[in-house]
């Protein structure tokens, strides 16, 4: 190395400036984590919230709200399953994950200080054992998040937790969607139930709660294709996971925004959509799916829709003896949060 070149980095990144950060982006994130003895907090210490954000303790039925712009609720319900079940313990496995965040360096926003964001722990159930029961009060939390003035992301739990959120979310009008998913979950009932994780988006277009012509699927695949007539039939648009890659990433955005427009969308995210290779503590898991990298870059690009509220759901951690299933959930959900800066006012 040059020693003049080698002279100068000393002087500047050396000494007393060993700590300095000089580019102001990069430094005003660090000046919110660290204190004056460039210490933060461990963040395996204290009790565990998404992101670490703050607890923010609600009674679900008068919750107080007032000065948060975000509320990330946990949903332990996996009573809709058709295959593994265990993602009610997924809110739980979500949470406990440190390394995430804060930083989004892509879309260059530090989202729990660029919008005012609490965790406001689980939605309460009734009884642990009624699917029905289960749902209702799901509809009944989010519906007190969306009264709220909030944009609602949760953490799930199986998939059929979204349809009473839809239900919440879209009751004054019906709202596009951008899914990602290995299923299309549109099929009939199952089992003498239709409220099954499978076909909770056939009830929602049937309740009138979400637009079919402004849905689209991404990463649908596996054996199951002959369930998902109704998606086709409705109007919704489907991208199969062996269409990726001859597609790319800036295909497939611009084909989110054809069809999802400017109107209200909410955001739903399966982790059963990355290859088990990435996440195989899921239910229904699918080879062949996308990686964690492309599910990033799609969920990136989703920047500046009018996004109304999302989830992550399907993080089953018993089945992953490495957590990368819960830290990808993790991951997904605080791209969603850092979503919520871009989303027009």
């Amino acid at each position: 190395m040059d020693k003049a070149k080698l002279d100068a980095l000393r002087a500047r990144f050396g000494g007393e400036n060993e700590r300095r950060i000089y580019d102001p982006g990069f430094s005003a994130v660090a000046d919110k984590l660290f204190d004056p003895a460039g210490t933060r907090v461990a963040p395996f210490a204290g009790v565990s919230t998404f992101l670490d954000l703050p607890y923010r303790k609600i009674d679900w039925r008068a919750p107080d709200l007032s000065g948060l712009d975000v509320a990330i609720a946990g949903v332990p319900m996996d009573l809709g399953v058709t295959n593994r079940n265990g993602s009610r313990f997924g809110p739980r496995a979500v949470r406990t994950i440190e390394r995430v965040g804060p930083y989004n360096h892509v879309l260059k926003t530090m989202p729990q200080s660029d919008v005012a964001a609490a965790d406001v722990g689980d939605i309460p159930f009734r009884s642990r054992f009624e699917l029905a029961t289960c749902h209702a009060d799901i509809e009944a939390g989010a519906a007190a998040l969306v009264k709220g003035g909030v944009i609602p992301l949760f953490v799930g739990g199986d998939h059929s937790i979204t349809l009473p959120i839809l239900r919440a979310v879209g009751a004054d009008r019906p709202v596009g969607m951008v899914h990602i998913d290995a299923h299309c979950d549109t099929s009939g009932p199952f089992d003498n139930c239709k409220f099954h994780h499978g076909g909770p988006f056939r009830q929602a277009v049937l309740d009138g709660v979400l637009d079919p012509t402004r849905t689209i699927q991404i990463g649908i695949r596996g054996s199951s294709e002959y369930l998902w007539e109704f998606s086709y039939e409705s109007g919704m648009s489907v991208i199969h996971a062996e269409e990726i890659s001859d597609l790319g990433i800036e295909a497939i955005a611009a084909r989110i925004r054809a069809v999802i427009g400017t109107g209200p969308t909410y955001v739903s995210f399966d982790i059963d959509s990355l290859d088990p290779a990435f996440a195989p503590g899921t239910g229904t898991p699918e080879i062949g799916g996308l990686t964690t990298r492309e599910a990033l870059a799609i969920l990136r690009s989703l920047a500046g829709i009018n996004m109304v509220g999302g989830d992550v759901v399907e993080v089953a951690p018993q089945y992953d003896a490495t957590t990368n299933t819960a830290h990808a959930g993790a991951q997904m959900l605080f791209e969603l949060l850092s979503l919520t800066p871009f989303i027009p006012r």
